[in-house]
C-alpha cells in the first residue's frame, strides 16, 4: 500500500504527463494543419503564376496530374489517382467487369490492334479476332489514334451499339462488325477440373466479388460429381484483390470463427480483425496451394493464413510479398483516390510485406528487408514461418531463369504478327491439351525473326563491351589483344545458334500463343498444364499421405535431440 503523500505524487505526476503528451499531440497535430495550409498555398500560387506568365500554353489537368502522380510515387506503388475518366478502371479491380465489347488492345506501328479477345464477350462472338487493325469505331477515324482513346470508345453503357471496322491480315479490304456492348465479366475462375488420379484443380486468377461463388461451385462440382479425394487450388500470377474474398475462400476449408487476418493502420479505429463467418465444405481434404513470386496480396492471404492454420501445403516459388491493404476514398469531380491504409497479418502474427517503402537508399529506392532481418513465429502446430519476403513454400521449387532472347520473344511483336499469320494458314488445331508446335513451325518462325530483322539485347554482349571501355581506359589493351578479340568473335549474335539452344522453350511460348487465338484464355492454361513442374510436385505430394502428415504436423523436438544437431 502506497502511503497517500507518495500515492498523490504519481497520480500528480501522471496527470503532468497526460496533460504534456495531449498538449504535444494537439501541437502536432495544429502544426501538421499549419504545414498542409501552407503547402496549399504555395502549390496553388505557382500553378496560377505557371498559368499566367509561363512563355508557353500550359495543359493544366495534364501538369497537375503529373504532380500528383510524382508525389504518390514517393509513398508507394499500390496508392494511385483515378480522375473521373479512370474511375472505371477502379471498379473493374473490384468486380471484374465493366461495360464494352471484351478485348484487350495494343498500339502498334500499324495502329491500335486487338491482341485478345474474350470468350463469350462482343468482340469474339461478333467475329473479331486476334491480330485485326481497328482503323474506325461509329464515325471515328481512329488509325492514328492512342490506345486509350480506342479503348474509351470501345467502352460505353451496356446495350449500345457500335460498329467497329477493321483491317484484317490476309483480307484484301476492310471488313466492318456491327456489334452491342455488355457488362464485360471476366471470370476469375479460368478453368478447374480433374489432374492425376482424383485431384481436383482450380485456377483462380483474381480476388473479385465473385471469385469465392465461382471456387465454391467448382469445388463442390469437382467433390459430388467427380468424387476427387484432393485439391490444388492454383494461385500463380494472381496479383490479388478483395480482402474478403479471400477471407472467404480460407473459410472454405477451416471452421467457423478461425482468425484468418488483422489489419493494422495509422487509424486505430480502422483496424480489424476477420474471422471466418460460415461453415466450411471440408476441412480434411488433403490441399496444396501453388504459388509463385507473382502471387501477391490476396493470393498471400489465402496461402498464408492456410499454411499458419497447417490446413495446405504450399507448393512452388515464394510469393511476391504484398503485406499492404489499400481503400478507396472518394474526391471532389468524381475522382478516386486508391491508398494505402495498412498492412496486415496473418494468423501466426507476421506481415508478409517485403519492400519497406519508408525508407531508401541513397538514390531514393525502397529496398527489400533481407532475410537476415526477418524474424520467425510458428505456425499452429509449431511449424516455424518468417515474416517479410512474402511466402515461402513448404515444398519450394527453382525457378527456371528466363533467357534474355526468350524475354525478347514474348515482348516483341514478332511472335503475335507469326502467329497472325500462322493461324490464316491453319483454320483448325486439335485440342488444347493434345496440341504440339511442330519442329517445322519452329523453323518457319526462326526463318520470319531473321527476315524481320529481330533483335534482343545481349546482357553478355553490353557487359564485355563496357570491360573493354575499361579495359582501355586503364591501358589493359595497349598490349595483346587477341583474347579479347576471341571472346567478341564468340558473343556475336547468332540467331541459328541461340534459338536452337532455346528450342523447346520457344516452342512453349509459340504454342500458348496459337492454342489462345483457337481456345482463348482457358486453351493457354490446359496447353501449358501440359508439361508443369510444380503442379507435378503437387499431385506427387498429394497422393503421399505420410510426407503430408510430416509436413504438416513435425515430431517435435526435445532440448536433448536438438541439441544433438550439428
Amino acid at each position: 500500500m502506497y502511503k497517500n503523500s507518495h500515492f498523490k505524487a504519481i497520480i500528480g505526476l501522471f496527470a503532468i504527463l497526460l496533460s504534456f503528451t495531449n498538449s504535444q499531440n494537439i501541437y502536432a497535430q495544429e502544426d501538421n494543419r499549419f504545414e498542409i495550409s501552407k503547402n496549399l498555398d504555395i502549390y496553388n500560387a505557382i500553378i496560377k503564376e505557371l498559368e499566367m506568365f509561363y512563355v508557353d500554353s500550359l495543359d493544366i489537368e495534364k501538369t497537375v496530374r503529373t504532380s500528383i502522380d510524382a508525389m504518390l510515387r514517393t509513398l508507394d506503388p499500390y496508392t494511385e489517382y483515378y480522375p473521373e475518366q479512370n474511375v472505371e478502371d477502379l471498379k473493374f479491380l473490384s468486380t471484374g467487369e465493366y461495360g464494352g465489347v471484351g478485348a484487350m488492345i495494343r498500339k502498334t506501328d500499324e495502329g491500335v490492334v486487338i491482341t485478345e479477345p474474350f470468350e463469350g464477350m462482343p468482340a469474339q462472338m461478333g467475329g473479331l479476332k486476334a491480330g485485326d487493325i481497328i482503323l474506325a469505331i461509329d464515325t471515328f477515324n481512329v488509325e492514328k489514334s492512342p490506345d486509350s482513346r480506342v479503348s474509351e470508345l470501345l467502352k460505353g453503357v451496356p446495350n449500345t451499339k457500335l460498329t467497329v471496322k477493321v483491317k484484317r491480315p490476309g483480307e484484301p479490304k476492310p471488313l466492318t462488325f456491327n456489334l452491342v456492348r455488355k457488362q464485360v465479366v471476366v471470370a476469375p475462375v479460368t478453368w478447374y477440373g480433374v489432374r492425376g488420379d482424383g485431384t481436383g484443380y482450380i485456377y483462380l486468377k483474381s480476388f473479385t466479388d465473385k471469385s469465392t461463388q465461382e471456387v465454391k461451385a467448382a469445388f463442390n462440382d469437382l467433390k459430388n460429381n467427380h468424387q476427387i479425394t484432393s485439391l490444388v487450388l492454383d494461385l500463380r500470377n494472381n496479383g490479388g484483390g478483395l480482402i474478403e474474398s479471400a477471407i472467404q475462400i480460407v473459410n472454405m476449408f477451416v471452421p467457423k470463427g478461425e482468425e484468418v487476418v488483422t489489419t493494422r493502420g495509422k487509424l486505430k479505429q480502422w483496424d480489424r480483425t476477420y474471422r471466418t463467418t460460415s461453415e466450411p465444405l471440408d476441412t480434411v481434404m488433403p490441399l496444396a496451394i501453388l504459388i509463385n513470386n507473382e502471387s501477391a496480396s490476396a493470393s498471400e492471404i489465402v496461402a498464408g493464413a492456410l499454411q499458419d492454420m497447417d490446413r495446405a501445403v504450399i507448393i512452388g516459388q515464394r510469393s511476391y510479398g504484398k503485406g499492404l491493404v489499400q481503400a478507396p476514398r472518394e474526391l471532389p469531380y468524381n475522382s478516386n483516390l486508391k491508398v494505402t491504409i495498412s498492412k496486415y497479418y496473418i494468423p501466426s502474427g507476421r506481415c508478409i510485406q517485403q519492400i519497406d517503402y519508408s525508407h531508401r537508399n541513397a538514390e531514393g529506392k525502397a529496398v527489400a528487408i533481407p532475410d537476415s532481418l526477418t524474424n520467425v513465429f510458428y505456425t499452429t502446430n509449431g511449424r516455424p514461418v518468417r515474416d517479410g519476403g512474402g511466402i515461402r513454400p513448404d515444398f519450394e521449387l527453382e525457378e527456371k531463369e528466363m533467357p534474355t532472347l526468350l524475354y525478347y520473344i514474348m515482348v516483341d511483336p514478332i511472335t503475335f504478327d507469326f502467329v497472325t499469320e500462322w493461324t490464316l494458314k491453319h483454320p483448325t488445331i486439335p485440342p488444347a491439351g493434345q496440341f504440339d508446335v511442330t519442329d517445322e513451325d519452329f523453323e518457319a518462325f526462326k526463318a520470319y525473326a531473321k527476315e524481320k530483322n529481330f533483335t534482343y539485347d545481349r546482357q553478355s554482349e553490353r557487359a564485355f563491351n563496357n570491360l573493354k571501355e575499361i579495359a582501355q581506359f586503364e591501358g589493359f589493351l595497349e598490349g595483346d589483344t587477341i583474347f579479347l578479340k576471341e571472346l567478341e568473335a564468340k558473343l556475336q549474335p547468332d540467331i541459328d545458334k541461340d534459338f536452337d539452344r532455346f528450342k523447346q522453350d520457344i516452342k512453349d511460348v509459340l504454342g500458348a500463343e496459337i492454342v489462345k487465338r483457337y481456345y482463348y484464355q482457358k486453351g493457354e492454361l490446359l496447353y501449358t498444364l501440359k508439361q508443369d513442374p510444380t503442379l507435378e510436385k503437387a499431385l506427387e505430394v498429394l497422393s503421399n499421405p505420410v510426407l503430408i502428415e510430416e509436413t504438416l504436423n513435425p515430431p517435435l523436438q526435445t532440448e536433448n535431440t536438438a541439441e544433438a544437431i550439428p
